[in-house]
Order: structure tokens, then sequence, then C-alpha cells
């Protein structure tokens, strides 16, 4: 205010209304970024706000609004690009709606991720979780707290009224495969991801369908992996030790698809020349490898925006969907320099 009639120390949101000239709950809705604020008032609001350098009382909006303007992020892991990307789409979310993340992993233990449910009772509004391990779907069911909207990202849960937002991992996985046959490729070593995850599964399901839909002529060879860069390099030198490389190479994810690159480098073994290679995911890394990396790509980011922003809907009771909607998004074939077509038979 002007004159310095306000005491920076005791600001209070009546403060900023006053101001402003706006009501209270005007600023409140400004501040907590709801949708029904004309564009030009709330910049003045947070204008305002930012000048008497009002900070809302967090414990006392709690009491009032019932809401800790916390979402709840529980994942299998933080580390690697794919996470990395999920998060940045979450968190363009969350901060343009001034909500703020508690995010824990449990590194594909199940008592950790029942732990971390739990944790998270009293302290969210909303949960987002990912729990593509499909060795005990009813376990997650037991643990996620029934009266918090919550939305699954890339999760199995049959019977579930969560709101589910996945990839069509198998699909993907034909399109990839069927590349690599029409490029002239007939033996096709898969590198697959850990045998109780979900989507590995699929991707896995989605090659062997491919292979034995072509037919005759067409060989498919599988490699253990754990969708991190130390198996794709382990599987690559699996490869090598064999003697007669393969003609493609199909990591089950593009941090498998580069550690193998690794081990190709270390051998003299050049790619595609000698030997295709291709990933799934599109992480950031894969267009700036040389060479770069065919893959089949996932809107990582925008696959945590979408998921965001259907909780908060959840969450404002905007819910326009069946609870138990189901949001696929299908991966698209990206062709780089990995697996240029080559004719296999002047090899």
């Amino acid at each position: 205010m002007e004159g310095g009639e306000v005491n920076k120390a005791a600001i209070t949101i009546k403060d900023v209304a006053r101001e402003a000239r706006v009501s209270v709950a005007t600023v409140s809705r400004a501040l907590n970024g709801h949708e029904n604020v004309a564009e030009p008032v709330r910049k003045l609001v947070l204008e305002v706000a930012a000048r008497l350098r009002y900070t809302p009382h967090a414990a006392a909006r709690s009491l009032s609004s019932r809401r800790t303007n916390t979402v709840g992020v529980v994942l299998p892991d933080l580390y690697g690009e794919f996470f990395s990307e999920l998060m940045r789409g979450i968190d363009q979310v969350a901060r343009a709606r001034r909500q703020h993340l508690l995010v824990s992993s449990y590194h594909g233990d199940q008592e950790q991720q029942g732990a971390a449910l739990r944790a998270m009772r009293g302290r969210v509004d909303g949960l987002l979780v990912l729990s593509p391990y499909a060795e005990s779907p009813d376990f997650l069911t037991d643990n996620l707290p029934q009266s918090l909207p919550t939305v699954l990202i890339n999760t199995y849960l049959p019977g579930e009224d969560h709101p589910v937002l996945s990839i069509d991992d198998h699909a993907g996985a034909v399109a990839m495969t069927r590349h690599l046959l029409d490029a002239g490729h007939r033996r096709i070593a898969f590198i697959a991801g850990p045998d109780l995850n979900f989507d590995a599964r699929e991707r896995l399901r989605g090659f062997r369908d491919a292979i034995a839909e072509f037919g005759n002529g067409a060989e498919g060879i599988e490699l253990p992996g754990d969708f991190d860069e130390a198996s794709g390099h382990r599987a690559g030198q699996e490869l090598l030790a064999a003697g007669a490389l393969p003609d493609a190479v199909f990591a089950a994810n593009d941090m498998m698809a580069l550690g193998c690159l690794y081990a190709f480098a270390q051998a003299g073994v050049r790619v595609p020349a000698d030997v295709a290679l291709a990933g799934f995911d599109d992480i950031p890394l894969a267009r700036f490898v040389h060479p770069s990396l065919t893959t089949m790509q996932v809107s990582i980011a925008e696959l945590g925006d979408k998921a965001m922003t259907r909780l908060l809907q959840l969450m404002d009771g905007n819910n326009t969907e069946t609870a138990g909607d189901k949001h696929t998004l299908v991966p698209r074939l990206i062709v780089r320099d990995s697996s240029v077509a080559t004719s296999v038979a002047t090899r």
C-alpha cells in the first residue's frame, strides 16, 4: 500500500484484495490457479501479492479449505531420462496451478510401494501412481487410499475405477519390428525389459507377434535386460561373443539401446553398416548420439502433463468423464540413422 500503511510482516489476503481492488474470493482463485479468473485480473493479483510479499499461510489455508495444495507422485524409480521427462510434464502443470509435489519412489519393492502410498494419506489432495509391475495388482488395490482422487500411469489394474493413462506398448513394438523387417533385416535380436514389468511384457509380446506374423525367413533372438544402460551393454557383449551378429537389434527401451551401442562401438562394430539398432521411448538423448537412434516416440512429458491435468479435474470435481476412463497414447515410429536400410544379402 502507498505510504507504507501496511505492516509487511502481517500482510493478509484482505490487504492484497484491497490493494488490487478485487474481492478476497478473486484473490484466492487467482493465487490458486483456477481458470475462472480473467488473465489481466490474475496478472494484477500476482503483481500485488509479489509487491506486498504476501505468502498464504499453508496451515490456515489447509484448515479452512481442507486442501493441502499438494499432489502425491509415487514412482518405481527416479533415475533415468524417462522419469525425468515424466516429472517435467507433471511439474509444468502443477506449477501452473500452484500445486506442490510430494514425490516418492519404491525401486520396484512392493512393500516400499505400500509404505509410500500409506504415507501419502492426509498429506496430499490427490495421487499420481505409476506401478508397471504386474506380479500382484491386488496389492496395489489394497494400498490405494480409496477416498483420494487417483490417476494411474502405465499401470495394469483390472476392475478398478481409477482413470488410467498408458502407452500402447504392444502396437509400438509391432511397428518397430515391422520397420526392421521391411528394411530387409531377418535375424532380429530383442533386448527385453524386466520380467515382471507390464510395459516390458507388452513390448516383448509385440515383437513376438510381428516376427510370427512375418512367417518363414524371420528369426527372433531374445536377450534379458533390465531397462538400464548396463543391461543393454551386457546384451551387446553377449551378441558379440556369439560370433555371428544379427541383422538388427531392437531394445525394449532407449537406455538399453544406448548401452548396446556403446558395446558395439568398443568392439569396432559399425551401426548401421554392420548391424542396425533401434530403441523405444525417444528420450531426449536419442537424437544426439552418433548415429542418432531410431526409436518409437512416446511423448513422455505429455503423458505426465495429461495425467496431472486429469487428476486436477478429479480434485476440482470437474469430472466430465467416467471415473474409470482409459486413455492410451500410441507411439510414433521415428526413423533415424541407426537403422538405415541395408541389403542383408551384401553383408
